[in-house]
């Protein structure tokens, strides 16, 4: 199975395509879209919208994960968050493919094996568990990774579930 992983940010939006069959992951490729800090909100949605379409196209997943919104005390940025999430939703609905969605907690629990786990811990451990030696360019990257990974994972498991 082909999986996209998103991290999404309005600064920077991480993205990461593995092939996996929920145990063994290969990376296929990565990436971050980058906008402008003083452009405005709506143009940088759709700078993210029109990159998270091209890597659709590009690499043609079988499904696509993102994380849930994080509530953290800064409501302003939490509702900026959303935005973005909401492009990256629209974005998949409109490529037809499957979606995930998991909680922050779920994805290191899934890759790292503690919920509470660091940045570093969680790209050392998708670096790990994929193999991957090339340069896992931002901490957007690497978690996209993970949130592909978990996906994979979690869709292993409900598979086997009703076998």
């Amino acid at each position: 199975m082909r999986v996209l992983g998103i991290d999404c940010g309005t600064e920077r939006t991480g993205w990461g395509v593995i092939e996996s069959d929920g145990r063994s992951h290969r990376v296929l490729a990565l990436g971050v879209i980058r906008t402008a800090v003083k452009s405005p909100l709506e143009q940088r949605l759709s700078k993210i919208a029109q990159g998270l379409r091209d890597v659709l196209q590009s690499h043609q997943p079988d499904s696509a994960a993102v994380e849930e919104v994080f509530y953290s005390q800064n409501v302003k940025t939490a509702l900026k968050l959303a935005h973005v999430r909401g492009v990256a939703l629209l974005a998949i609905a409109e490529a037809r493919i499957t979606l995930g969605e998991y909680s922050p907690l779920a994805i290191k629990v899934s890759v790292v094996g503690y919920g509470r786990a660091e940045k570093q811990q969680v790209q050392m451990m998708v670096r790990t568990l994929t193999g991957f030696q090339g340069v896992i360019e931002t901490e957007d990257a690497s978690d996209a990774l993970a949130v592909a990974i978990c996906h994979a994972t979690t869709c292993r498991t409900a598979l086997k579930a009703t076998v």
